[in-house]
């Protein structure tokens, strides 16, 4: 038996976008990627990683800055007919209806009307629509709204199928229904696809469909891992091995460095937005989860499962307490450190104070303008002179973004405070030194 023949192939591709100042942003840095006939491969990772620039440069709808794009062994230079693209927003045509929306692919290639007409009503019936066709997207769900967007893409037989976050607008039991419904599509052979990739930062939803998983690491966006899937379909989420698989993902996403741990290097890192309220849910949650268990250490997986938080919610979070020594994460597991401890069982007071410590000790951004008011005789400074700071390494937005959740958690500890309308940092008692600075 031949093997199966490559659909796509990405060698070293990389892509930069130009920052305000003139500097290059590099968002993708050199990926290697394959799809080949017959397999769904789903590219896994957080918000943010490149994975949907990604999707448009396969599709020749983004050039790269660099490397290459092979189609059926023809270099992509263009948009290329034969794949087609449903994304994470419905993207349909409010005044067109249902039938309308699904023959404009076919009527922008010059197909008849009769012919239009009769792939258009075949395209709706398979997809599960029949009945609606003379509806208007806003008299349909969410779920038929985006059913509407895979008869569009399915319409025109395209060898691949690329779905940009297809599912992550639709509440879960919508989006289980639609991923099932595709799955049998695809396992009966009812539509002619000969590959599906699929972007996605939904773990579970990853070791469901796809045969390949490739793991997306961030800043910028390149391949950190592949994982086989070699379950048969219909897959279980409650068999064990469809657990362990799960927990093998958790842990490559989680993984750290040589040293084991993250640290953070410089004051231009960029830190993961975090709200306080939630990385106090959190540690109560693993706290909680702890005492019943027994166990110090707790699945990742479960703890998700639990709070109901998504990768893009959970890891931001985790991240957040490793840089403060709150916790650590191995092998797909989290604990609370001695620290993470002391701060889960104190009052509110003590809670500040050991946040404080930790803050100035783990994240230099927030030492750095302490130690600017400390030094400054009215101990004021505008937030702008940091802001420039930043913006050495990072783009305009991203340095707006690491400088809020700095002043953000500066406030809490009340190791400085912020005045909104003068955009201006302070210290609140610059008479006396901070308690959290002696705090031990």
């Amino acid at each position: 038996m031949a093997p199966p023949r490559d659909i796509l192939r990405l060698s070293g591709v990389q892509k930069a976008f130009k920052s305000p100042d003139g500097e290059d942003l590099k968002i993708l840095d050199g990926v290697d990627l394959l799809l080949r006939e017959g397999e769904i491969v789903v590219l896994l990772g957080r918000s943010g990683s490149g994975k949907s620039t990604l999707l448009r440069i396969m599709s020749g709808l983004v050039p790269p800055t660099d490397g290459e794009v092979v189609y059926r062994d023809c270099p992509v230079t263009g948009p290329v007919p034969d794949l087609s693209m449903v994304f994470q927003s419905f993207a349909l045509f409010p005044w067109l209806t249902v039938l309308g929306n699904v023959e404009l692919g076919l009527e922008a290639r010059g197909i008849p009307r009769e012919e239009r007409l009769r792939r258009a009503l075949a395209a709706i019936d398979l997809i599960g629509l029949d009945g609606f066709e003379s509806a208007f997207p806003r008299e349909l769900s969410g779920g038929m709204r985006q059913r509407v967007g895979f008869a569009r893409a399915l319409v025109v037989d395209p060898d691949v199928l690329l779905m940009d976050e297809a599912f992550s607008a639709l509440d879960v039991l919508t989006a289980e229904n639609l991923r099932t419904d595709l799955l049998d599509l695809w396992e009966s052979r009812q539509i002619p696809l000969r590959g599906i990739l699929l972007v996605s930062h939904n773990i579970e939803e990853a070791v469901l469909m796809a045969d390949r998983i490739v793991i997306f690491a961030s800043n910028p966006g390149r391949i950190a891992a592949e994982i086989p899937v070699r379950l048969p379909q219909p897959r279980n989420r409650q068999a064990p091995e469809f657990r362990r698989l799960v927990e093998e993902v958790y842990a490559i996403m989680t993984r750290r460095g040589p040293q084991g741990s993250r640290r953070v290097e410089g004051v231009s890192y960029r830190l993961p937005s975090a709200a306080i309220n939630r990385l106090a849910g959190l540690t109560e949650a693993i706290d909680s989860e702890c005492e019943t268990s027994g166990q110090r250490f707790i699945s990742l997986p479960n703890l998700a499962d639990d709070m109901q938080l998504s990768v893009d919610d959970l890891f931001p979070l985790i991240e957040s307490l490793e840089i403060l020594d709150l916790s650590m994460v191995s092998q797909g597991q989290i604990a609370l450190t001695s620290i993470g401890r002391r701060y889960v069982n104190g009052d509110t007071q003590e809670r500040k104070m050991v946040f404080a410590r930790q803050l100035l000790k783990h994240v230099p951004l927030a030492a750095h303008i302490r130690s600017v008011l400390d030094e400054r005789p009215n101990h004021r400074a505008p937030a702008q002179r940091f802001l420039t700071e930043l913006e050495d390494n990072l783009s305009e937005d991203e340095s707006q973004r690491v400088l809020d959740v700095v002043i953000n958690w500066g406030r809490y500890a009340e190791i400085f405070a912020y005045d909104d309308d003068s955009e201006e940092l302070s210290l609140e008692d610059p008479g006396e030194e901070s308690d959290a600075l002696n705090y031990g």
